[in-house]
């Protein structure tokens, strides 16, 4: 089991981010803590579970593109995971495109704020839920059990979403925007779907 929590603390994409958190927590915190660093933390924890479910749903679950580098783009991103869910290789959101996507939703923050101290709490917010994204959507796919009963619902319903129903439970760290979209359904309520392993070959057909 040692093994098993060494493969995500280790692995190079999670140790990245977890150095590049803690620094940013370091430097927004320079001149001092207050009210303000710890509402933008929040923001940057909600921005990021909003940014997680539109992602997942609209841009990981496209259409498969016609062009090779797209495609190729797309299967490493998310369609080869659903092929493979337990490959570790394939688990974890590669630093390639994780970072740049924080980059950007922080670089609009700090377009509207203005300030880069209050920009770097909403970014570490931002890398703190990718941080715990990256754990529950590790979780899901390894023997570890969660000890809390919103844990184990967490792993559960991931799990539905890679093989019942693609279309639904897209939320991995939250429940909470699946609500808000009407994609948290009960397992009882959702048929089981022939492309949920394969959605590329969905995206063809």
């Amino acid at each position: 089991m040692k093994k098993v929590y060494k493969d995500f603390f280790l692995h190079t994409e999670i140790a990245i981010l977890m150095v590049i958190t803690i620094s940013l927590i370091g430097a927004s915190l320079w001149r001092g803590l207050t009210f303000w660093h710890f509402l933008f933390f929040a923001a940057g924890l909600v921005v990021f579970m909003f940014s997680e479910y539109l992602t997942h749903r609209f841009v990981f679950h496209l259409k498969a593109p016609k062009h090779p580098f797209l495609l190729k783009l797309l299967k490493r991103l998310h369609y080869d995971h659903h092929v493979y869910p337990n490959d570790l290789h394939l688990l974890f959101l590669p630093i390639w495109y994780s970072l740049p996507s924080m980059v950007a939703l922080s670089a609009i923050f700090y377009g509207l704020h203005n300030e880069w101290f209050h920009t770097f709490s909403f970014s570490a917010g931002l890398l703190s839920m990718l941080l715990i994204y990256e754990w529950t959507h590790y979780v899901a796919h390894t023997p570890l059990k969660p000890k809390t009963k919103f844990g184990k619902w967490l792993k559960k319903v991931h799990i539905l979403h890679h093989y019942k129903n693609e279309n639904y439970w897209f939320g991995v760290s939250t429940p909470f925007v699946d609500v808000l979209f009407g994609t948290l359904k009960d397992e009882k309520d959702v048929e089981m779907s022939g492309t949920a392993r394969d959605l590329e070959k969905k995206t063809v057909s």
